[in-house]
């Protein structure tokens, strides 16, 4: 997939503000810290488009980014962040929720957990929503270029195990920094929208 045209269309913090809902959507969420902008800016090819942060829990919105007028990726608020209060990680979950139960056009959620570490309990409850939505199968093991081969495959069959992945759901290894997973990522999101 050759990104020709790249809008920031709407930054929401309820449906209302949602855009029209006239395009298939592909939806990102993970951890605070799993390096979710900077992945959505490989697959890009853009250095800042989505923003990034030394400090986590930088998305505080719900952003869709709107790509060669036929289809929309959509950055989700970071969730597990410790550092904000509890009020505020509730909203950020209703947040999330909202958009999960609600748009019609979203096609497939992206689960991004960190491929150095097993996944945690917010993890596992994250893919088991997904699950109940309808919204699982795909999850990209983030920072891949931190950790040697070995580790690699062993931490893959332990985030498989750990959310119960079933046989046909999808593990992509990527990383933001050598650009693995970026053919792989963009040509599931056609696979995905052209099926829409």
């Amino acid at each position: 997939m050759i990104i020709k045209t790249l809008v920031l269309k709407a930054v929401a913090v309820q449906p209302k503000q949602y855009p029209e809902n006239n395009l298939p959507e592909v939806a990102f969420v993970g951890r605070s810290n799993v390096g979710k902008s900077s992945l959505i800016n490989m697959l890009l090819n853009r250095k800042r488009f989505a923003r990034t942060s030394s400090s986590p829990g930088k998305t505080q919105t719900i952003n869709f980014y709107e790509i060669n007028n036929s289809f929309r990726i959509v950055d989700l608020p970071g969730y597990g962040y410790a550092k904000i209060s509890k009020a505020e990680k509730e909203k950020w979950g209703r947040m999330i929720e909202d958009y999960l139960k609600s748009r019609e056009n979203l096609v497939k959620v992206f689960q991004l957990v960190d491929l150095r570490h097993p996944p945690s309990e917010l993890d596992i409850q994250m893919y088991e929503w997904l699950r109940f939505y309808g919204l699982d199968g795909v999850v990209v093991a983030t920072k891949s270029d931190k950790i040697s081969s070995n580790d690699k495959q062993k931490n893959i069959s332990i985030i498989r195990k750990v959310l119960e992945l079933k046989k046909d759901d999808i593990l992509i290894a990527a990383s933001s920094v050598s650009r693995q997973g970026h053919d792989e990522i963009l040509d599931l999101i056609e696979t995905l929208i052209t099926e829409k």
